[in-house]
């Protein structure tokens, strides 16, 4: 059975999460300049995987042998990275990157209804639907009015990224399936997977072999992306979601655009807003109500 309230714990991780995945922007901002899409997000999932087996034998865990967990290590690798990488880049070429955030941050809309079609003990409820819209609206408010000026692109462009959020949310309801097998050996396999479908397509497309050696400063941020964005990013997701369910994983969505914002303010000195505050509460009432504790806490008690 899965915990639908998350304790402090898994909103700790849920936190640094956030945190790692909003951080990946910087990272990407200096790995495109030298690299093409799939170059980079080869490496990156290539490298996180040699990282999580490493850890994984550092640890004594092996790796399982069964032909069908590895089928699914497969499916998770192809739903959870390289079909949702692949059209988010794809769909990037025209869609502005707050625009982008917004689609991406669906992800929760898609999950509650997967979540309800395949599992028992995440059914559909009013609670949970209604936080999705707060929440995504938190989102939206957070933007500002960046996002009215913000390039739009094509239908076919922005479907594109909607199509990711709904494989995100088909990828999170899938891998609840590992909840027996250990969070490190789940990431290392799911990235493994997904590494074997990229490389082909790496290979075909952006042909490597005619590249000029990246710099120092490139590979720092594609060691950044594979050791903290991949390797750790999703040793937490795997806890998270074997300990607090699919819906509740694909919080993560609300949470990284905040995060971007607050090392935005942080790091490079940005100036807090208005609507930045606005959102944020948005999205924390958004968080609650579909976490379940914001109606626990309005629940009349009895004396």
């Amino acid at each position: 059975m899965i915990n639908r309230t998350m304790g402090p714990a898994e909103w700790a991780m849920l936190i640094l999460l956030s945190i790692v995945w909003g951080g990946s922007f910087f990272f990407y901002a200096i790995a495109v300049k030298e690299l093409p899409t799939f170059t980079i997000v080869f490496l990156r999932v290539g490298l996180g995987s040699i990282g999580l087996w490493l850890a994984a034998w550092a640890m004594g865990l092996l790796p399982l042998r069964q032909p069908g967990l590895w089928r699914n290590f497969l499916i998770m690798g192809l739903i959870n990275n390289a079909i949702p990488f692949s059209l988010i880049v794809w769909g990037q070429r025209e869609v502005a990157s707050g625009l982008a955030a917004i689609l991406n941050a669906t992800t929760p809309f898609f999950t509650v209804l997967a979540a309800n079609m395949l599992t028992a003990d995440e059914k559909l409820s009013w609670n949970r639907l209604l936080g999705a819209v707060i929440g995504l609206s938190g989102v939206a408010a957070m933007m500002g009015t960046d996002i009215l000026g913000a390039q739009g692109g094509s239908p076919l462009s922005q479907l594109a990224i909607v199509a990711a959020a709904v494989s995100y949310a088909f990828a999170s309801v899938f891998g609840r399936r590992f909840s027996t097998i250990p969070p490190l050996i789940t990431a290392a396999g799911q990235t493994a997977g997904s590494s074997l479908i990229l490389f082909p397509v790496m290979l075909a497309i952006d042909m490597p072999w005619r590249l000029a050696s990246p710099s120092l400063d490139v590979w720092l941020a594609i060691i950044g992306l594979a050791v903290l964005c991949t390797s750790l990013a999703y040793i937490l997701y795997f806890t998270i979601l074997k300990r607090a369910g699919a819906t509740n994983i694909v919080l993560v969505t609300f949470l990284v655009p905040v995060s971007a914002i607050l090392l935005g303010i942080a790091v490079l000195g940005e100036a807090l807003g208005l609507h930045h505050i606005v959102g944020m509460a948005t999205i924390a009432v958004g968080l609650a109500l579909i976490d379940g504790r914001l109606l626990t806490f309005l629940k009349p008690r009895r004396i």
